[in-house]
C-alpha cells in the first residue's frame, strides 16, 4: 500500500503544480476544470460535468448501498496585496508548495481524487462520488447546490478544506444582512432635520452588544459585525439615510430564519433585508461511525468558525483535509508536500473498507 500511496503522492503534486498555474478565482474556473477532466480521464475515470463542476462515480455502484461524497472546490479568492512570489508560479521551498489555492482547497481536491482513484479499484460497501466544485468562495449558485441534484441520492460527505486533518464536526454559518435607518433631510447650519447616523448608532450599538442567549460547545455563540457604513451626500446637507450591513456567523443553535426575527424584532432599524438564508451553520454527531472511526486513530473533532459548501448541503458531513485555514487568503500561501501525503494515507486508512 505504502508504494501504491507513494505514486499518488507524486501524481497529486504534479496536478497541484498545474492547478497553481491555472487562474481560477471564482466564476472563471472553465481552464482549471478542464485541466481536472482531461486529467480524471487520462486516470481511465469517466467524469461528467456541469459547467465547471466535474464529478466521477465509482464505477461498481448499486443503488442498495449507501453513498458517500467526496467534495472539495476548484476556485480561488483574487491575491491579495503583499505577495512576494508571483501567486500563478507554482515554487517549492524546503518542502513547501507556494501558490494561489495550494492550501484553500487544491491540496485537499488533488488528495481527494488520488484517495478516490485508490479507493473504487477494489469493492467496496458504499458508493463512492468525487466532486470538484467551483463557486465556494462565493457561495455562487452554480457551484455545487447546481450540482447536487444531478447526482444519486448522497447519505455522507467529506468536505476537503484546510483543517490539519482534524475533523470539523461543526461549522459557523453565514447570513449578510442590509439594515436601513431613516432621519429627515435639512441644512447642516441651521437646526433643522433629523440626522439619520445620529439615529444609527443605538442600532449599532444594539449589533455589537447583543448577546444571542443560545451558546454552541462547539462553535461559541452567534458572532455579528458591521461592516459596512454608506450614509449623506455632501458636508452641508444633514443625512435622511444610513445604511449598514452586518455580517451574521450563526451556530447551530439558531437558523439563519430564526436570527433574522429576532434582529428584524429588536435591532431598532427600519428596515432589515436579509441577502440570502441558504448558508446555515451545520453539525454532524460525535457517535457518526465515520467520526468516531478519526477519533479511534487520534483525530480530535472541532468546531469551525469558516463558512464552507456544508453550508447547502443537506446531509450529514464533516470538515477534513490538509493544510492550516491560518494560510488561507493570504499572501505567500503555501502547502507543506508532507501534508498532502498524510491525507492520501488518512483519507484511505478511513475509508478502504469504511462499514
Amino acid at each position: 500500500m505504502k508504494k501504491k500511496v507513494d505514486n499518488l503522492y507524486y501524481d497529486s503534486i504534479d496536478l497541484l503544480k498545474e492547478m497553481i498555474s491555472i487562474p481560477s478565482v471564482s466564476r472563471e474556473e472553465k481552464a482549471v476544470a478542464d485541466l481536472l477532466e482531461k486529467t480524471m480521464r487520462q486516470q481511465g475515470l469517466h467524469p461528467q460535468r456541469k459547467g465547471n463542476n466535474i464529478w466521477c462515480i465509482s464505477t461498481d455502484y448499486q443503488e442498495d448501498k449507501p453513498t458517500i461524497l467526496l467534495n472539495s472546490h476548484v476556485d480561488t479568492v483574487k491575491p491579495v496585496a503583499g505577495w512576494t512570489k508571483d501567486p500563478y508560479v507554482p515554487v517549492e521551498e524546503n518542502g513547501q508548495l507556494f501558490g494561489l489555492g495550494s492550501n484553500d482547497a487544491g491540496a485537499s481536491v488533488v488528495s481527494l481524487l488520488q484517495a478516490f482513484i485508490f479507493l473504487q479499484e477494489k469493492p467496496q460497501q458504499y458508493n463512492l462520488i468525487f466532486l470538484a466544485s467551483c463557486e465556494e468562495e462565493i457561495s455562487g449558485k452554480e457551484g455545487i447546490s447546481s450540482v447536487l441534484p444531478e447526482l444519486p441520492p448522497i447519505d455522507f460527505a467529506i468536505v476537503g478544506e484546510p483543517t490539519g486533518m482534524q475533523p470539523a464536526v461543526a461549522e459557523k454559518g453565514l447570513m449578510v444582512i442590509d439594515c436601513t435607518v431613516y432621519g429627515k433631510s435639512g441644512h447642516a447650519a441651521r437646526n433643522e432635520g433629523e440626522n439619520a447616523i445620529y439615529k444609527a448608532i443605538p442600532c449599532i450599538e444594539w449589533f455589537r452588544k447583543y448577546r444571542f442567549p443560545l451558546e454552541s460547545e462547539l462553535l461559541g455563540d452567534v458572532k455579528m459585525s458591521v461592516t459596512v457604513i454608506h450614509a449623506g451626500t455632501q458636508h452641508n446637507v444633514i443625512p435622511d439615510k444610513c445604511e449598514f450591513t452586518v455580517d451574521i456567523r450563526s451556530n447551530e443553535c439558531y437558523s439563519n430564519e430564526q436570527l433574522f426575527e429576532i434582529i428584524r424584532k429588536s435591532s431598532g432599524c427600519d428596515e432589515v433585508k436579509p441577502r440570502s438564508f441558504r448558508l446555515n451553520s451545520s453539525k454532524i454527531e460525535i457517535d457518526h461511525p465515520f467520526i468516531q472511526r478519526t477519533i479511534s486513530l487520534g483525530k480530535v473533532p472541532f468546531g469551525s468558525p469558516t463558512l464552507s459548501d456544508q453550508a447547502l448541503m443537506p446531509f450529514p458531513s464533516v470538515k477534513i483535509g490538509p493544510g492550516d485555514s491560518a494560510r488561507s487568503h493570504t499572501a505567500d500561501e503555501y502547502i507543506r508536500l508532507d501534508e498532502i501525503r498524510e491525507a492520501i494515507a488518512l483519507y484511505v486508512k478511513l475509508l478502504d473498507n469504511y462499514e
